[in-house]
């Protein structure tokens, strides 16, 4: 995202935000996260804070066996999935972006349907897929409300590794009047109804090129659901153990005015430059003539790389949340999800697994010391605590690759990633992310890492 004060795709949402405002007594604070109780409520008084967030995962062979299967077949293995076993049938797509018509053999994959252990106001999915040329996914959405109606079937999501088959991308104008899609979130319309999400089913399309025996292999498939309340500021965390992680740092803003098709170039490219960072301390490497085609005169490459093969021609921007994390997955032996986190408790013990974390913010100026910049969505890497428990985050938003380690303070920090609403710079009420972070993860993960991941709601 822009470092720039200026309105996100997520700020359509801010009108919602501002009719709670007008009925609040003041901001909850409830907090905690995963599908098991967090300790990030705890220990200030009145126990464990209530759940907030229920993260449910496909990874394993058992796992796609559950689902409904029409024309895929489940494969085991290593890195269990799910692939096209003997196509359903053609349809044709005409790609939005391209105007261009083509036709694709199908496979499905549906989920079994899950009951969130917290009815909720969001849901984002995530997936993990090797998808090469001649292929592509669809992701898809259907959930049943607290009064028990259904929504429509909603695309979360249309990817493929590359651009060259389709144009990855998100789907706009879905809403069945209860809840909406905005670029990669399902959300009820109306929080203060009551209304809530209380389950969902996901399903996953594969396609090929007709008469081939190409296909799509998919790793991971989830969502994250939550309901996290609407609240100005947050309960603040006691600084656990010291320490940081040795993370690549790369700067968004070196890029500036380079491939401006996607997303007016480097200045907008926080996400992409964090998920290239945590990808190559992962050992993620990409090869000479995957970058041939970047200018040889661009320092730091990958990052461009990143960029283009993040970019959501729909949102015409390279921070769609689902689709960096399908990225990072892109890599070998890696995965990647898109989650909430309670506190920065839960970041410390995936720091302490060696696990880092990207997270989701916005505010003022004046908001967090030392960052110079105020920015309505901005996404950075969390590599570690120091003594104080101030974070130390390797922000993309920095001139150079030498000035993107900074330390801010523990607080500010705190309060901007996991707050719902805020102030902006003309007075009116935005939205926040409420502790949206990427997390990217050997697909092998050790004991400890395992560990940790579990702590967080995250399997």
């Amino acid at each position: 995202m822009s470092r720039a004060e200026q309105p996100s795709r997520r700020t359509v949402l801010t009108a919602a935000v501002a009719v709670a405002v007008a009925g609040s007594a003041g901001p909850a604070i409830a907090d905690s996260t995963g599908t098991a109780d967090s300790g990030a409520g705890a220990g200030r008084g009145g126990g464990p804070a209530a759940r907030q967030v229920d993260n449910r995962a496909w990874t394993t062979y058992a796992d796609w066996r559950t689902g409904a299967l029409a024309g895929a077949r489940a494969v085991a293995g290593p890195r269990p999935g799910v692939v096209i076993g003997a196509p359903v049938g053609t349809t044709d797509y005409t790609d939005p972006h391209t105007g261009t018509t083509a036709a694709w053999e199908y496979a499905t994959w549906t989920s079994p349907a899950h009951r969130s252990s917290v009815p909720a106001t969001e849901a984002i999915a995530s997936w993990n897929a090797h998808t090469p040329a001649g292929t592509w996914i669809q992701v898809e959405l259907r959930g049943r409300y607290s009064d028990g109606t259904e929504t429509p079937w909603y695309v979360m999501g249309r990817w493929a590794s590359g651009d060259q088959d389709i144009k990855r991308t998100s789907v706009d104008d879905q809403s069945d009047g209860k809840s909406s899609i905005w670029t990669d979130t399902f959300s009820v319309d109306d929080a203060s109804t009551g209304l809530r999400l209380v389950s969902y089913r996901l399903r996953l399309t594969l396609y090929r090129r007709p008469g081939t025996r190409l296909t799509p292999t998919v790793w991971r498939l989830g969502a994250m659901a939550s309901d996290v309340p609407d609240r100005f500021d947050v309960p603040a965390s006691a600084p656990g153990l010291a320490q940081e992680l040795t993370v690549p740092r790369f700067s968004q803003e070196i890029h500036a005015g380079q491939y401006p098709e996607y997303d007016n170039g480097g200045e907008a490219w926080c996400s992409p430059t964090s998920s290239q960072m945590i990808i190559e301390y992962w050992g993620g490497r990409l090869t000479r003539a995957q970058l041939a085609w970047v200018d040889p005169s661009y320092a730091d490459p990958q990052v461009c790389n990143a960029a283009r093969f993040t970019y959501d021609y729909q949102y015409t921007g390279c921070g769609n949340w689902p689709f960096n994390a399908a990225y990072a997955a892109t890599f070998r032996d890696l995965q990647g999800v898109v989650t909430r986190l309670g506190s920065l408790n839960d970041l410390e013990t995936l720091v302490a697994a060696g696990i880092p974390a990207i997270t989701s913010q916005s505010f003022l100026k004046t908001e967090l010391t030392g960052a110079g910049y105020g920015t309505s969505g901005h996404l950075m890497t969390v590599v570690g605590f120091t003594a104080d428990g101030d974070v130390i985050a390797n922000d993309p938003a920095s001139p150079d690759d030498a000035a993107v380690r900074r330390v801010y303070l523990r607080r500010e920090f705190e309060t901007i990633w996991l707050r719902t609403k805020r102030l902006n710079a003309t007075g009116g009420v935005s939205s926040g992310t409420g502790g949206v972070c990427y997390l990217y993860f050997p697909a092998q993960p050790t004991a400890h890492q395992r560990k940790a991941l579990a702590a967080v709601g995250v399997r």
